[in-house]
């Protein structure tokens, strides 16, 4: 489960679980087709990085019964959001290949989330 949170202008957080992919330093959400509420705006996410551009990210495993194999990842960045290009297409490519879900909804030309980032920690078992 990955978990993706952002900041307004006045550093009020806002979390959302999200589907990903990690090419390199960079990790890509996309902006699927899933219905949102129309309210006409860009999605809350999309606002906050435009104001603060500083974002985290949580990667957890979380088993009730045996604490033994929980562990998580924190990765910590800046966000972009990215349009068209090279580098929208191969994060399309790379979530449609992590996630069968994403093969038959319209997502090549929805942005993506690029986050660039600068700061890794993690706990725990991490298999």
């Amino acid at each position: 489960m990955a978990r993706f949170a952002t900041v307004d202008a006045t550093a009020a957080p806002f979390v959302v679980p999200v589907c990903f992919v990690l090419l390199g330093d960079t990790l890509y959400i996309t902006l699927d087709a899933k219905p949102k509420r129309a309210t006409g705006k860009p999605l809350k996410r999309v606002r906050n990085i435009l104001e603060n551009p500083n974002v985290a990210i949580i990667i957890d495993h979380y088993d009730d019964s045996d604490w033994s194999q929980l562990g998580w990842v924190m990765l910590r960045g800046h966000a972009a959001i990215v349009e068209s290009g090279q580098e929208h297409d191969e994060a399309q490519r790379a979530l449609r290949r992590r996630y069968p879900q994403y093969v038959d909804m319209p997502i090549d030309e929805l942005p993506v989330i690029a986050v660039r980032v600068t700061r890794a920690a993690a706990w725990g078992k991490l298999e």
